[in-house]
């Protein structure tokens, strides 16, 4: 697996130009692997729990063996399912206003960060996302209602120059 794909360099401003111009972006498709990952570790996890739960709780017969094999098929399948569609409906944009995520369809949720609201910028990379090159920028920002926003699923250089990006913009605005 070849996940050390070099991208082209920019600089901040045209990062934004390119950005601006395509509208929403994906996530890359390592992305869908890490979330199919992760819902099956967390499955894995609640599917233990169910089975405890079911022979604890259920007399020995053919409805504690239904029980327990509905749990082994149907809960690994949903958290898996969840995760697909999680990656598949989140996308994200960066233009001239500042920087946008859009999530899910069903209940789609669209979050706006105008640049002059950025306080500051994290990246967070864990074990995994080390693994897949990917990261999460955590943006920051002013005001207390949802004071943070997390996109995670980023490509690491992709969620480098995007802070880059927003970081400048924030000097930039505090300079005026």
């Amino acid at each position: 697996m070849t996940t050390n794909e070099s991208a082209p360099d920019h600089s901040p401003d045209e990062l934004a130009m390119d950005l601006a111009g395509n509208g929403w972006q994906p996530l890359p498709l390592r992305a869908r692997t890490l979330f199919t990952l992760s819902a099956s570790i967390t499955s894995a996890v609640m599917t233990v729990c169910a089975l405890v739960a079911i022979g604890l709780l259920l007399p020995d017969g053919a409805l504690k063996i239904a029980a327990a094999i509905a749990a082994l098929l149907a809960i690994p399948t949903f958290f898996v399912w969840l995760a697909r569609k999680r990656y598949r409906y989140t996308r994200w944009r960066l233009d001239d206003e500042g920087f946008a995520l859009r999530r899910g369809k069903f209940w789609s949720v669209e979050t706006r960060i105008p640049g002059s609201r950025v306080q500051h910028l994290d990246l967070v990379r864990g074990p995994l996302e080390r693994r897949f090159t990917l990261a999460t920028l955590v943006i920051h920002t002013a005001g207390t209602r949802q004071h943070a926003l997390s996109v995670g699923g980023l490509d690491a250089d992709e969620a480098e120059r995007l802070r880059d990006t927003l970081a400048a913009r924030t000097d930039l605005d505090d300079d005026a």
